[in-house]
């Protein structure tokens, strides 16, 4: 079969969420013909994206993106999300403060045959669902931006915190708010109004949003989870053991299992163990200020020179001293509900994996009685988190520090950890809430 005299590119939904899997069909080349192709983002941010792959078409003249392994490109494998999340940077944003917005991304696809024909088509990946409202929240001494799903409540809610780049996971909180969550994107640094470090943040300050969210959202059964990648999965582990009462369930992204220092979020020229949290005006005791067995080295400078920074290897050490770590352990049995743990086996950042595997085992020595899951990102590194996003950039510069960071992992590795994650997420939380309507 020769195929059509005009060739087609089809992607079936051309506009839902960014969650959604889309089926991308080229179809009417010639069998057995090499196609090119093209995908590229205009970001809102300003920055521009990638990606290209080659395929040989089948005996019907067609290729199936979800099923066809590219002969060469950006990516090697059979996946529809591959387009995007193997995406190139080419431009970098000019308007960095829209790169966490909430924005629809126009992704805009270009096949071309060996013999000339050519296809193209555009598909949108969306952060807000039908129907979501937002607003800020700018009460009870708050900072954030409420997401609210459409239909009738109440709904359960989520509290959403950010890492140590500080601002709001708005996008996380959109997507949650699209499944059905009340969410609150926090901000508790480099927010309007809030600090621009993170030094001395009062746990009181996060006691009183998940107040304000039972008094105020007043969520279905009383049900309040909390939501934190990297610094924010050390804190709402935190978060779930100081205020059992106020906390229905956890989800901890790339979390740590001990409290940190400042790092690289602190103010400049403060020391990197300085205090990141308090609470009633006491610092609470991190892992690295004071201990005999800490060693910046690969915090402080990369392996080999001239490369990025990977400082995972620097939080090894202070776990090596025991007194610290006890002093500093995040006491995880104190949690009154499931707890879900989200890593990469090769976070470049800090041992999500190892932390991770602690928290689970603390709680299981301590006969939780909830659910207790850790979804492991194999071969991936530290960010794992939205599915569906351009993942080619392992290393970036801290949004605080400004120093070139790796990450880890590999651009496929993150994206399928991605992608398992927030399907897990959705599962875990389904399964709290219900356990929830139960009791």
């Amino acid at each position: 079969m020769t195929g059509l005299a005009h060739p087609t590119l089809s992607v079936q939904p051309a506009d839902a969420l960014v969650d959604v899997v889309r089926e991308i069909v080229l179809r009417g080349f010639r069998a057995g013909e090499r196609v090119s192709l093209d995908a590229t983002l205009d970001h809102p941010d300003g920055s521009a994206w990638q990606s290209h792959a080659e395929f040989t078409a089948d005996a019907d003249g067609q290729i199936d993106i979800a099923r066809a392994i590219p002969l060469a490109g950006d990516w090697r494998i059979a996946d529809a999300t591959a387009p995007v999340w193997a995406m190139r940077r080419t431009r970098p944003p000019i308007r960095p403060q829209l790169s966490e917005d909430v924005n629809p991304l126009d992704i805009v696809l270009s096949a071309t045959g060996e013999h000339g024909g050519h296809a193209s088509a555009t598909y949108t990946l969306r952060f807000l669902a039908p129907g979501v409202t937002l607003r800020p929240v700018r009460e009870a001494g708050l900072t954030g931006t409420l997401y609210t799903p459409g239909g009738e409540g109440p709904h359960p809610a989520v509290l959403v915190l950010a890492g140590s780049g500080g601002g709001m996971h708005e996008q996380r909180a959109a997507l949650y708010a699209a499944r059905g969550y009340t969410a609150l994107a926090l901000g508790y640094f480099k927010a309007p109004g809030r600090p621009d470090h993170i030094d001395d943040t009062p746990l009181e300050y996060f006691e009183s949003a998940l107040q304000w969210m039972h008094a105020t959202l007043k969520p279905a059964n009383g049900f309040v989870a909390v939501s934190g990648v990297s610094r924010g999965g050390e804190l709402v582990l935190l978060l779930g053991a100081r205020f059992p009462e106020l906390v229905s369930a956890v989800v901890a992204y790339v979390p740590s299992a001990v409290v940190n220092g400042t790092l690289r979020a602190g103010k400049p020229g403060a020391p990197r163990d300085a205090t990141a949290w308090t609470w009633r005006g006491e610092p609470l005791p991190n892992v690295w200020r004071g201990n005999p067995d800490a060693d910046w080295s690969a915090f402080d400078a990369p392996a080999v020179p001239g490369q990025p920074v990977r400082q995972a290897a620097a939080f090894h050490t202070v776990l090596r001293n025991a007194g610290f770590v006890a002093a500093a352990r995040i006491p995880v049995e104190q949690i009154q509900g499931p707890v879900l743990l989200i890593s990469g086996t090769d976070d470049g950042f800090w041992p999500s994996t190892l932390y991770s595997e602690q928290v689970e085992r603390t709680l299981r020595e301590h006969g939780a009685r909830w659910p207790v899951k850790h979804v492991v990102g194999e071969g991936a590194g530290h960010a794992i988190g939205v599915p569906q996003l351009p993942a080619t950039l392992i290393a970036k510069p801290h949004p605080v520090a400004g120093l070139l960071l790796d990450g880890g992992g590999t651009a496929e590795a993150n994206a399928r950890a991605s992608a398992q994650s927030w399907a897990a997420v959705q599962a875990f939380l389904a399964d709290a809430v219900a356990e929830g309507a139960k009791a």
